[in-house]
């Protein structure tokens, strides 16, 4: 079976809606080189989280609006959060930018799972981008 297949599977099983913020762009000042050191570069990132999904319901019931911001995840928080960490001073590895995302997404225990990719766009000459991309669950119900 396709793996994203099978990913929706296990997301409808759960009741998991998906929150995600992708291709965000900023300038971050992230690397280990020396030229790299104080000079911003750009960085993308994206983000999907795995919201507990409250509105999830059987077929057999009718749907219900909640129509509330403060019901949901808001996607313009967890970019301001992650601009905020990109923003925040000199990171020597993508890692470390990708598990503060992580982590600043999980402390909202709606979040049951976090994918967060960060990309350096002009790190190496003829690669359109070189990064990681990470997976967390919240160990917490």
């Amino acid at each position: 079976m396709d793996p994203s297949v099978e990913r929706r599977i296990a997301s409808a099983a759960l009741a998991l809606r998906h929150v995600f913020v992708r291709d965000l762009v900023v300038e971050a000042c992230v690397g280990v080189h020396p030229h790299e050191r104080g000079r911003p570069q750009p960085v993308r990132v994206s983000i999907d989280l795995g919201v507990e999904d409250d509105g999830a319901r059987p077929l057999s019931r009718p749907a219900v609006s909640h129509d509330d911001l403060s019901r949901v995840v808001d996607y313009e928080a967890v970019a301001a959060t992650a601009r905020r960490i990109l923003e925040a001073g000199h990171v020597a590895l993508v890692e470390t930018l990708a598990e503060r995302i992580a982590e600043a997404c999980l402390a909202d225990r709606r979040v049951r799972l976090v994918r967060v990719r960060v990309e350096k766009l002009e790190a190496v000459a003829g690669a359109a981008s070189v990064g990681v991309e990470i997976e967390r669950r919240n160990r917490e119900p």
